[in-house]
């Protein structure tokens, strides 16, 4: 027995995989998160049973979930993005484990790639950053001290914040607090790949006031880093005539 979790990518229904698709065409029963999923992608389900998770805690998923699959039932958990960035999913499939119930994890666009393709970005850039730090800031949910935005700064490197954007002064001063300058360019993506998207782009010296001016406190993705507008980058040595590698001589 087995439920399948989908991720449904971000908000462009269009940016789910093809195996997605199929898990939803194919179900009897959807469980969906509610609050960030788009409603399009139901368009494509077969059956009428479908259920908004938004409104349900874990024990009421759980519920739902186990007893479709004991009666038979392809069962489908829908995720916005990947839902193997804060998804939540572990809890689940623990709890769908005490039942003898394995999952099929199949992945989906994260809203962070979505946002640096709207961007036109690459995150990791030669002599400026090779390394993506994907976090959240400290809120109702702790984070270890290590974690902290202040430490995590400390590198310098390429950072994405989720949910962090209601936050948007303790974030500011805490990356400021850890090493970066004030100069240090960001961009702030509300809804990447949605109709409404909206980008905000600044530095830690005016991101704040431009973010409360757009009145934005949810649903958006912070990106900080050079990357965003590099003073200098070197090109790379995949396709550096000179550069020797197995499938080119």
């Amino acid at each position: 027995m087995k439920i399948t979790i989908v991720g449904a990518g971000t908000g462009d229904p269009e940016l789910i995989t093809v195996k997605g698709l199929k898990a939803i065409q194919e179900a009897d029963v959807i469980v969906y998160a509610g609050s960030l999923v788009n409603k399009e992608l139901l368009k494509y389900a077969k059956t009428k049973e479908i259920y908004d998770s938004s409104k349900m805690n874990l024990d009421e998923i759980i519920k739902i979930m186990v007893k479709s699959v004991k009666e038979g039932k392809k069962v489908v958990r829908l995720h916005t993005g990947d839902p193997s960035i804060y998804g939540a999913i572990k809890e689940q499939i623990d709890e769908l484990a005490k039942h003898n119930i394995d999952v099929e994890i199949i992945p989906g666009v994260s809203s962070l790639f979505a946002a640096a393709a709207s961007l036109k970005i690459e995150l990791t850039l030669p002599d400026v950053s090779q390394t993506v730090i994907i976090t959240r800031p400290e809120g109702r949910t702790k984070v270890p001290e290590k974690e902290k935005l202040k430490e995590l700064a400390k590198h310098n490197s390429t950072m994405a914040i989720f949910l962090g954007v209601s936050l948007i002064d303790k974030v500011v001063n805490e990356l400021l607090e850890g090493g970066y300058s004030k100069d240090t360019p960001v961009a702030v993506v509300y809804k990447a790949s949605w109709p409404d998207e909206k980008i905000i782009l600044g530095t830690l010296n005016d991101i704040s006031e431009k973010v409360k001016k757009e009145g934005i406190n949810r649903t958006a993705l912070i990106i900080v880093g050079d990357v965003l507008n590099p003073k200098y980058y070197s090109y790379s040595k995949l396709y550096d005539k000179n550069f020797k590698h197995g499938f080119r001589k």
